[in-house]
């Protein structure tokens, strides 16, 4: 397994586990309302998912802590940024103003240019929002199978179809949307999108978990793009932009993501000690046997999340640590529901909102059904269960 604690990680996890005090109540009100992040926005724990994945020099103030600089192009660094914030409340973690997967896109398939643009526009004094906008109605995030079409007009395009599921669309300024300019794989295309361009259109989808979030819908009526709204289009073959975009996006933030669950299992566990200091017998060995379950999972995914950094992309490793966290987050929160009481989730409000939030992680980033596919293809070949792969995850 991996040792994530260097020194350089061990100071960004103490600096962040700081920021992150007092975030749960600040969680609660986001709960009730999730446009209070607004009032908000002058916290540590802001400033730093803002500058989350933006190069240094464009920031007036990056994060250094301990003589280290910071920019959470590291996926094992953003892993352990997440996890302490998600200790803190993972809601009001995924309110933040900032770049968060739409940064990754961009860095992984922007040019010179429109790197550069986007990440001035980030580093603007003013919070600004921004959406990853891949999921569809009907296809969930299958990205071979889009079906929002960019079609010619004129010198550029229009951009037409329906997104669904989108965190925070229907406040942010601007996010990536992906699209289908022609038939097959390579027909993928990512664009970079205001969304104050006529015939964007997002509003937010009620739910009773990660309110924060804002998950909304969108609608793209005949919007205008230009060919420089099209990441990578001047400057990469079709093989190497749109779908592989996606693709390394989300793997590399589904450690990101683990990690948001993994912060949810320890603040619940931790939840349970702290009102019930006095558990014996069977129910202390049940709290012990959750919390190594979850420990386990941290350094799996500290693992996997240190191969990434190392280039070591292993989908199914990925995917199994994805899924099997999204399950201990759920497993976690009916086991101190059982454990505080039969009334705790009606008396305990901390209680009641990981309840619910511990069940939006399933859906995030792929669905637990689309994570047990790359588990069993990597079964299928021998590399899942493979000890030596493993070790190097």
């Amino acid at each position: 397994m991996a040792e994530p604690d260097t020194p350089r990680v061990a100071a960004l996890r103490g600096h962040v586990r700081q920021a992150a005090v007092g975030l749960r109540e600040i969680g609660l009100e986001i709960d009730r309302d999730p446009t209070a992040i607004d009032r908000w926005l002058d916290l540590p724990a802001v400033h730093i998912m803002s500058g989350c994945t933006i190069p240094p020099e464009y920031l007036e103030s990056p994060l250094r802590v301990d003589g280290h600089t910071y920019d959470m192009s590291s996926c094992l660094e953003h892993t352990v940024t997440i996890e302490e914030l998600s200790y803190g409340d993972a809601s009001f973690m995924l309110a933040c103003p900032g770049p968060i997967m739409s940064g990754v896109t961009v860095g992984a398939l922007g040019d010179d240019r429109q790197r550069d643009a986007y990440y001035r526009r980030m580093a603007a004094p003013e919070p600004v929002w921004t959406f990853f906008g891949l999921t569809e109605p009907g296809k969930g995030s299958a990205a071979t199978e889009l079906e929002t079409v960019l079609e010619p007009d004129g010198d550029g395009f229009r951009l037409t179809g329906e997104k669904r599921y989108v965190g925070n669309a229907a406040f942010a300024e601007l996010g990536v949307v992906f699209c289908r300019r022609a038939p097959g794989p390579l027909g993928i295309e990512a664009v970079l999108l205001d969304t104050d361009t006529p015939g964007f259109h997002a509003e937010v989808i009620p739910t009773v978990g990660m309110r924060g979030v804002r998950i909304s819908a969108i609608t793209l009526d005949h919007v205008r793009v230009e060919r420089e709204q099209i990441l990578g289009f001047e400057t990469r073959k079709p093989s190497r932009r749109g779908l592989i975009g996606a693709i390394q996006t989300l793997q590399r933030f589904r450690p990101v993501l683990t990690g948001t669950a993994v912060g949810l299992c320890r603040a619940v566990l931790d939840h349970v000690r702290a009102q019930r200091p006095a558990l014996h017998g069977a129910a202390r060995r049940r709290l012990a046997e959750a919390q190594d379950r979850v420990e386990a999972v941290r350094q799996h995914n500290y693992a996997v999340a240190s191969a990434v950094d190392a280039g070591r992309i292993r989908a199914d490793r990925i995917a199994g640590v994805k899924t099997r966290a999204a399950e201990l987050a759920e497993r976690c929160t009916l086991l101190a529901a059982e454990l505080l009481g039969p009334a705790a989730l009606l008396e305990d409000p901390l209680l009641d909102k990981w309840y619910r939030d511990a069940r939006a992680i399933e859906f995030m980033e792929g669905t637990g059904h689309i994570q047990r596919l790359a588990v069993f293809q990597g079964v299928l070949k021998g590399t899942f269960l493979d000890r030596a792969a493993a070790a190097g995850a």
